[in-house]
């Protein structure tokens, strides 16, 4: 296999995951704690604002190609199997039925308003 096919394999994964970490957080069966860590990984996964702006050569990728499996992979082992099952099979039939991730303009709303409140602590901290 070469490394340009497994790098998409590994990209439809990912893409996957988050899907199923969304689904998974509106799952009734998913404890607080793993809900929020599911909550924080699908909304820097989805944010348009990356920790580490892509412009900066290599550093910038770092969170894409790091930070976010890393959150994937822990919000995943802290969701309970079946929930899991059930999500990822859930995220299957979406990205089969719709071709894209999931979207919720609330929760992008939220992130805007995250973002914004982190700047602004920053400006009045530095300022």
């Amino acid at each position: 296999m070469s490394i340009s096919r497994s790098m998409r394999a590994w990209a439809r994964r990912v893409k996957r995951d988050a899907a199923m970490l969304w689904f998974a957080s509106r799952h009734p069966g998913t404890p607080l704690l793993p809900k929020a860590v599911c909550v924080v990984a699908v909304a820097y996964a989805l944010s348009p604002i990356d920790l580490i702006p892509d412009f900066i050569p290599v550093l910038g990728y770092l969170d894409d190609v790091i930070v976010l499996p890393a959150l994937i992979w822990l919000a995943a082992r802290m969701v309970p199997a079946g929930v899991k099952a059930s999500s990822r099979a859930a995220a299957d039939r979406w990205m089969a039925g719709q071709g894209a991730k999931p979207r919720s303009y609330a929760g992008a709303a939220a992130i805007v308003l995250i973002w914004l409140a982190a700047a602004g602590l920053c400006w009045r901290w530095f300022a």
